[in-house]
């Protein structure tokens, strides 16, 4: 069976991006076979990939909104194991253009009908707001990792995401779940991030992962050089975070058959 991954957040710089590439180039590296899907119309996920904004031939948007247009046409290579629905500025017009449309909220898992089973993991880029394309990732997935920046202002916009997980289990995927909140750009040595960790651990319990990315400039420069931190440098604490945080997740799912 295949996953499919939300990772989403509202609130943008909380290093959902990062977190995508890193968690799925580690899954990959597991043998794992991944397609990472870019539904933020800012394109951060295909750039930090290497794609170049209008070289795609398609993007996600003419998947969602041209039925002429298959998925599988869509889909670039990235390495080994690792493939990209990529996304450029064409998609902030989906937000408008889906509003006619019949089950709107259904349609990336319309399109992802055909892919069943030929990855093992699909991570959605969730864009930075509840909208409708988010709730076309939460209605496509399988669970959600909302990675929470440990900051006071990340920190308090988590429950009103947490709401919009119930609304659309509720109405329209009962099996979503929450897999878990990643605390990310934890500042070393500072009192206000060890006291939003410890708020996140106290509310949410052992929906927070015990995994911390930890801030770190390195993450910058391995965006810079299109690559993830894992291939960037691969004994940085980061990229072992984001090592050991694939190998949980594969545990944690693929037990249960």
């Amino acid at each position: 069976m295949t996953q499919i991954i939300s990772i989403a957040n509202q609130k943008g710089g909380v290093g959902k991006t990062t977190s995508t590439i890193n968690l799925g180039v580690a899954l990959a590296h597991l043998q794992r076979r991944v397609l990472l899907i870019d539904l933020d119309p800012q394109g951060a996920l295909s750039v930090g990939l290497g794609v170049k904004p209008g070289e795609p031939e398609y993007t996600v948007y003419e998947v969602l909104m041209n039925g002429a247009v298959t998925i599988n046409q869509a889909i670039i290579p990235v390495q080994a194991n690792l493939d990209l629905l990529p996304a450029d500025n064409d998609l902030a017009a989906a937000e408008v253009e889906l509003i006619p449309e019949f089950r709107r909220e259904m349609v990336l898992r319309n399109a992802l009908v055909p892919l069943n089973d030929w990855y093992d993991y699909i991570l959605i880029d969730c864009p930075p707001s509840l909208s409708l394309l988010t709730v076309n990732a939460f209605t496509a997935s399988t669970g959600v990792i909302v990675p929470m920046q440990c900051e006071f202002f990340s920190f308090r916009v988590i429950r009103t995401l947490m709401e919009s997980v119930d609304r659309t289990r509720d109405r329209l995927n009962p099996g979503l779940e929450l897999i878990g909140i990643l605390p990310t750009m934890y500042s070393t040595g500072t009192i206000h991030s060890r006291e939003v960790f410890e708020q996140a651990r106290n509310l949410y319990g052992d929906k927070v992962f015990d995994i911390v990315i930890y801030k770190s400039i390195r993450f910058a420069e391995a965006s810079v050089a299109n690559k993830a931190m894992i291939d960037y440098s691969t004994d940085h604490k980061g990229a072992l975070a984001y090592q050991q945080l694939a190998q949980t997740l594969a545990e944690k799912l693929e037990q249960r058959g």
